[in-house]
Formats: C-alpha cells, structure tokens, sequence
C-alpha cells in the first residue's frame, strides 16, 4: 500500500457513494486518520462549496479543488475527496504519489436514490447537467485513476470497510 513514503488511502467516487462514511470507519479500523478535502478547502477558503461555485463558477471552484488536494502533506490518512477530485490532474498526480486510491463504485441507480438536490448539497456540475450526464462523465475518470475498485452497491458500510481492510493488508 505504501507509494514514495507516504501511507495513505484515498477515496474517489460520486458524491453520495459513502466515501466520507466509508473514510472515517476505515480510518478507524486501520489505525489512520481521516480527512474530508471538502471540508480542507471550506477551512483554507472559508467558504461553502456552493459559495464557491457561486463565486467562482464551477471552473475557478474545480482549480481551487485541485490546488488544495495537491497540496495536501498527510501520512497514514485516509482521505475522502470531493466527487469531482478526478477532474484535477495535478490533484490526482499528487494523491496518486502519497497513497493507494480506491474507487467506492456504485450504480447509477443508488446514487440517485442517496442524493437529494446536487446543487444543494454542493456537487460540481455544468448547469442543467443531469446526473446521469455527470455519472457517464466521471465514471471512466474514477476507473482511470483507481488502485482499486470497490463495488458498493447494496453492500454495507461495514462490509465495505472489512473488504477494504483486507484488501490493502495484503498491499
């Protein structure tokens, strides 16, 4: 599991998909911290994320992210990472080099039934994007980018958590 000389585990998905659940439980089950990058860049900016993209639009929020994740200097973290990391490829090169990133993959279908109102709840879409649009766009990033692909769907926080923990064990 070990990349250069950082420990850490990264979890990329779809807003919704149970990353920062996932992350805290893991973390704990492993002996690590824990770290939400959405919650890193609303303390560096002290802004909401839909203030952001208020104010920024979605690309000036999308570099902000980027900056942020590349810039993050963690060891044996686990780190939940907004839904659109995966647009940022500084970022990605970045959480690539420190740690093992896992993918929490989920079905279109699930998504929608865990998500309320994307705008609400900060997700960074084009306007009118539907969320099928955005999960046809970003799934092949995820896949890309993925050590690991972890598929969640009708799994349980739990159960995820103790395939996980096996898994990066044997890594």
């Amino acid at each position: 599991m070990k990349k250069g000389n950082k420990q850490n585990i990264i979890l990329i998905g779809m807003p919704g998909a149970g990353k920062s659940t996932v992350g805290v439980v893991l973390a704990k089950r492993m002996g690590y911290r824990f770290a939400d990058s959405d919650l890193v860049i609303q303390e560096r900016t002290g802004k909401l994320l839909h203030q952001l993209i208020e104010i920024h639009g979605l690309e000036g929020f999308l570099k902000i992210e980027d900056q942020v994740n590349a810039s993050l200097d963690c060891d044996k973290y686990v780190i939940a990472t907004g839904g659109s990391v995966v647009y940022g490829r500084e970022a990605m090169d970045h959480l690539r080099d420190i740690g093992t990133i896992v993918y929490l993959k989920l079905s279109c279908r699930e998504i929608e039934e865990r998500l309320g109102d994307l705008n609400a709840r900060g997700v960074a879409c084009k306007p009118g994007q539907t969320l099928l649009a955005l999960y046809e766009e970003r799934c092949p990033l995820y896949e890309r980018y993925a050590d690991i692909v972890m598929e969640c769907d009708g799994q349980s926080v739990r159960r995820v958590v103790e395939e996980l923990a096996e898994i990066l064990k044997v890594r």
